[in-house]
Protein backbone atom coordinates (compact mmCIF):
# COMPACT_ATOMS: atom_id res chain seq x y z
CA UNK A 1 0.00 0.00 0.00
CA UNK A 2 1.30 3.38 -0.80
CA UNK A 3 0.63 5.62 2.01
CA UNK A 4 2.40 8.34 0.43
CA UNK A 5 -0.44 8.57 -2.29
CA UNK A 6 -3.15 8.83 0.49
CA UNK A 7 -1.28 11.90 1.45
CA UNK A 8 -0.33 13.38 -1.74
CA UNK A 9 -2.71 15.58 -3.58
CA UNK A 10 -3.93 13.24 -6.24
CA UNK A 11 -4.99 10.81 -3.69
CA UNK A 12 -7.05 13.46 -1.93
CA UNK A 13 -8.29 14.23 -5.29
CA UNK A 14 -9.15 10.97 -6.29
CA UNK A 15 -11.26 10.75 -3.01
CA UNK A 16 -12.92 13.64 -3.67
CA UNK A 17 -14.17 12.53 -6.58
CA UNK A 18 -15.19 9.67 -5.44
CA UNK A 19 -17.37 11.21 -2.77
CA UNK A 20 -18.84 13.69 -4.81
CA UNK A 21 -19.84 11.25 -7.47
CA UNK A 22 -21.27 8.96 -4.66
CA UNK A 23 -22.81 12.42 -3.61
CA UNK A 24 -24.29 12.83 -7.00
CA UNK A 25 -25.75 8.81 -7.47
CA UNK A 26 -27.66 9.51 -4.36
CA UNK A 27 -29.18 12.52 -5.13
CA UNK A 28 -30.35 11.37 -8.98
CA UNK A 29 -31.23 8.11 -7.58
CA UNK A 30 -33.39 9.77 -5.01
CA UNK A 31 -35.33 12.23 -6.79
CA UNK A 32 -36.25 9.30 -9.58
CA UNK A 33 -34.60 11.29 -12.49
CA UNK A 34 -33.52 9.81 -16.15
CA UNK A 35 -31.38 6.74 -15.52
CA UNK A 36 -28.78 8.28 -17.72
CA UNK A 37 -27.97 10.61 -14.61
CA UNK A 38 -27.69 7.72 -12.63
CA UNK A 39 -25.97 5.86 -15.21
CA UNK A 40 -23.19 8.69 -15.42
CA UNK A 41 -22.58 9.02 -11.48
CA UNK A 42 -22.40 5.69 -10.89
CA UNK A 43 -19.99 4.84 -13.93
CA UNK A 44 -17.54 7.89 -12.54
CA UNK A 45 -17.94 6.47 -8.72
CA UNK A 46 -16.89 3.14 -9.86
CA UNK A 47 -14.18 4.07 -12.45
CA UNK A 48 -12.54 6.46 -9.89
CA UNK A 49 -12.36 4.02 -7.03
CA UNK A 50 -10.54 1.61 -9.16
CA UNK A 51 -7.78 4.00 -10.59
CA UNK A 52 -7.84 4.79 -6.58
CA UNK A 53 -6.80 1.17 -5.91
CA UNK A 54 -4.30 0.80 -8.87
CA UNK A 55 -1.87 3.63 -7.87
CA UNK A 56 -3.28 3.02 -3.96
CA UNK A 57 -1.86 -0.96 -4.17
CA UNK A 58 0.76 0.81 -6.45
CA UNK A 59 -0.84 -2.41 -9.47
CA UNK A 60 0.71 0.77 -12.14
CA UNK A 61 4.00 -0.61 -11.62
CA UNK A 62 3.10 -4.34 -12.18
CA UNK A 63 0.80 -4.25 -14.89
CA UNK A 64 3.42 -1.98 -17.75
CA UNK A 65 1.01 -3.01 -20.81
CA UNK A 66 -0.74 0.29 -20.40
CA UNK A 67 1.02 3.59 -19.43
CA UNK A 68 -1.99 4.00 -16.70
CA UNK A 69 -1.39 8.11 -16.03
CA UNK A 70 -2.56 8.97 -19.73
CA UNK A 71 -5.46 6.20 -19.44
CA UNK A 72 -6.47 8.59 -16.30
CA UNK A 73 -6.18 11.88 -18.14
CA UNK A 74 -8.25 10.55 -20.84
CA UNK A 75 -10.71 9.31 -18.17
CA UNK A 76 -10.79 12.08 -16.52
CA UNK A 77 -11.31 14.32 -19.89
CA UNK A 78 -13.91 12.23 -21.24
CA UNK A 79 -15.98 11.99 -17.74
CA UNK A 80 -15.54 15.45 -17.85
CA UNK A 81 -17.36 15.75 -21.35
CA UNK A 82 -20.47 13.27 -20.46
CA UNK A 83 -20.75 15.47 -17.30
CA UNK A 84 -21.13 18.67 -18.96
CA UNK A 85 -23.48 17.89 -21.53
CA UNK A 86 -25.51 15.40 -18.29
CA UNK A 87 -25.55 17.86 -15.30
CA UNK A 88 -26.31 20.98 -17.06
CA UNK A 89 -29.21 19.55 -18.57
CA UNK A 90 -30.61 18.15 -15.42
CA UNK A 91 -29.54 21.53 -13.60
CA UNK A 92 -31.56 23.35 -16.97
CA UNK A 93 -34.34 20.85 -16.71
CA UNK A 94 -34.53 20.51 -12.98
CA UNK A 95 -37.48 18.88 -12.42
CA UNK A 96 -37.03 18.56 -8.55
CA UNK A 97 -34.26 19.90 -5.94
CA UNK A 98 -32.41 16.30 -6.16
CA UNK A 99 -32.38 16.48 -9.31
CA UNK A 100 -31.15 20.03 -9.45
CA UNK A 101 -28.53 19.36 -6.20
CA UNK A 102 -27.40 16.14 -8.74
CA UNK A 103 -26.85 18.44 -11.28
CA UNK A 104 -24.85 20.92 -9.36
CA UNK A 105 -22.77 17.65 -7.54
CA UNK A 106 -22.12 16.73 -11.09
CA UNK A 107 -20.90 20.25 -12.14
CA UNK A 108 -19.10 20.44 -8.94
CA UNK A 109 -17.40 16.97 -10.48
CA UNK A 110 -16.79 18.24 -13.77
CA UNK A 111 -14.55 20.48 -12.45
CA UNK A 112 -12.43 17.98 -10.24
CA UNK A 113 -12.18 15.98 -13.44
CA UNK A 114 -10.55 18.94 -15.21
CA UNK A 115 -7.91 19.68 -11.47
CA UNK A 116 -7.28 16.20 -11.66
CA UNK A 117 -6.36 16.01 -15.63
CA UNK A 118 -4.10 19.09 -15.12
CA UNK A 119 -2.37 17.51 -12.26
CA UNK A 120 -1.79 14.38 -14.32
CA UNK A 121 -0.13 16.30 -17.35
CA UNK A 122 2.00 18.28 -14.56
CA UNK A 123 3.37 14.65 -13.32
CA UNK A 124 3.90 13.12 -16.59
CA UNK A 125 5.27 16.72 -17.69
CA UNK A 126 7.99 16.28 -15.05
CA UNK A 127 8.65 13.13 -14.30
CA UNK A 128 12.05 11.97 -15.59
CA UNK A 129 13.31 12.12 -19.15
CA UNK A 130 12.46 9.87 -21.12
CA UNK A 131 14.68 10.24 -24.32
CA UNK A 132 18.22 9.22 -25.11
CA UNK A 133 20.09 10.49 -22.39
CA UNK A 134 17.43 8.23 -19.56
CA UNK A 135 18.53 5.55 -18.70
CA UNK A 136 17.88 2.34 -19.44
CA UNK A 137 15.71 -0.11 -17.31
Amino acid sequence: VDQGFLRSARGSLKISRTLVALAALLCFVASGASEAYAALAGMETVITVLFFLLYLLRLDARMRCLFWPLADIFNSVISALFLLVVCLFAVITKTNKRTLAGGVLGLILLVLCLVDAVLLCKKISLDKARGRSAPAK
